[in-house]
């Protein structure tokens, strides 16, 4: 699955358009490497993501195309999550 896409189907950020900027921009590492939006992801992959105001490494349990509200926390651990100050 494309990066873009998981990022907006476990609702980690509302929109793809937006994880899309996200993550052409540079802010989203796939294991280590900067990844571009269409970047496969698979499961067991660790994910850096430094958006808005804090930074935050997950790991892909689970890829599904699509998902309810309840399901989402099946899809991702976070592994560690900082806040940057302003």
């Amino acid at each position: 699955m494309r990066l873009d896409k998981f990022l907006k189907v476990a609702r980690i950020i509302k929109r793809r358009t937006v994880a899309k900027e996200v993550a052409d921009k540079g802010r989203v590492e796939v294991n280590g490497r900067v990844a571009k939006s269409g970047t496969a992801v698979n499961v067991g992959d660790e994910i850096k993501i430094a958006f808005g105001n804090k930074d935050f490494v997950i790991r892909v349990d689970e890829i599904k195309d699509s998902t309810k509200k309840d399901e989402v926390s099946e899809m991702f651990t976070v592994l560690e999550e900082t806040y940057k100050e302003r």
